[in-house]
């Protein structure tokens, strides 16, 4: 069996799609149905009629992930699919064949996949793995250092075990066009992921966001390591904290994601403190319930996971304490983005 990534669209525009219906589907719209066409060359000619302004080297790259997705991917294989605005990755499993469709709208490339788990934090996976599953590409093979096999031991609930010999961060390619180019903005951002999931465990990540609200103009009351009857932060605006907005924050450090009992834990510490409104930190990201209940609280509650908390350092980074600074060092640099 085989691990593939899969992208929900460039700004995750399928994965609802994706879930709702059971499938993994690709864009590449303009491209006819491929259930025909079945060599390189074929393919190969579909695409560069449907991209007649695009270079060779792009319609090559186009047609070889369209082969992949209608005719290498087996059933039985694994997808995983990188959620494009959450901190998570979804895998599924492949059922189905490859089918095109015209009742999706302007989706038409499909395969039916079993989601098995659509919630899984990205602190979950090796540094390896996340840096195969950045590839800048919508369909590409994962088996680097035994990918597959970890992905199963993931979703049985163990650790992932790790790679088999030392990590390189760059590595060369396999020779098969898979995975030749990384995107390093995430990659950047996993590094930092994996350092604060290794320094800032418990209280000392309620510590980090304390520290990101007061660089936020909040006034704070940090609780003490323990028991937090609740609530970890209580932060206000003014000088002395006491004017609106009023927050009640709750920070969860745990891989595993937030349910809705730790949402209406939270909903139930605002009215306790008569806050005007609440922020959920759940390191390991939200189930779907809670997302669904927070849209319903819109005004009142914000969630952030792994990622919106980096978002947030980075957002306040110089205005952090230089001991924390000294904590988690950053620099900022340059890269180049590859074109498509």
């Amino acid at each position: 069996m085989s691990l593939w990534m899969v992208r929900g669209g460039r700004f995750g525009e399928h994965e609802n799609l994706s879930f709702e219906n059971g499938l993994a589907c690709i864009g590449f719209s303009e491209v006819p149905d491929l259930s025909r066409a079945t060599t390189k060359e074929e393919i190969f000619e579909l695409v560069r009629e449907a991209y007649k302004e695009k270079t060779e080297m792009a319609i090559h790259n186009f047609a070889g992930q369209l082969r992949t997705f209608a005719h290498r991917m087996k059933e039985g294989d694994l997808v995983a699919m990188p959620l494009r605005n959450r901190s998570q990755i979804a895998i599924g499993r492949v059922t189905g064949p490859y089918r095109y469709r015209t009742d999706l709208g302007d989706v038409h490339h499909t395969r039916m996949v079993e989601w098995i788990k659509t919630d899984i934090s990205r602190t979950a996976f090796g540094q390896d793995l996340l840096y195969s599953l950045g590839a800048v590409m919508t369909v590409c093979r994962i088996e680097r250092n035994k990918a597959e096999e970890r992905v199963r031991a993931i979703l049985s609930g163990k650790p992932d075990p790790g790679p088999s010999s030392v990590f390189e961060p760059f590595p060369p390619g396999d020779g098969n066009g898979e995975e030749p180019f990384t995107d390093v903005e995430q990659f950047a951002r996993d590094q930092i992921l994996g350092h604060l999931e290794k320094n800032f465990k418990g209280h000392d990540l309620s510590r980090l966001v304390d520290a990101v609200l007061n660089a936020e103009g909040y006034v704070t009351s940090l609780s003490p390591p323990g028991p937090d009857g609740g609530v970890d932060i209580l932060a206000g605006s003014g000088s002395l904290g006491l004017d609106r907005p009023r927050l009640c924050v709750q920070v969860k450090s745990s891989q595993s994601p937030s349910d809705v009992n730790v949402f209406r834990g939270l909903q139930g510490s605002m009215t306790t403190f008569q806050a005007d409104q609440g922020l959920l930190v759940s390191w390991g990201g939200f189930t779907g319930p809670v997302i669904q209940e927070a849209r319903l609280n819109y005004f009142k509650v914000r969630l952030w996971d792994s990622g919106d908390l980096v978002e947030a350092v980075l957002r306040n980074y110089d205005r952090l304490p230089e001991e924390l600074q000294g904590e988690l060092p950053l620099k900022r640099i340059w890269a180049l983005v590859p074109e498509e």
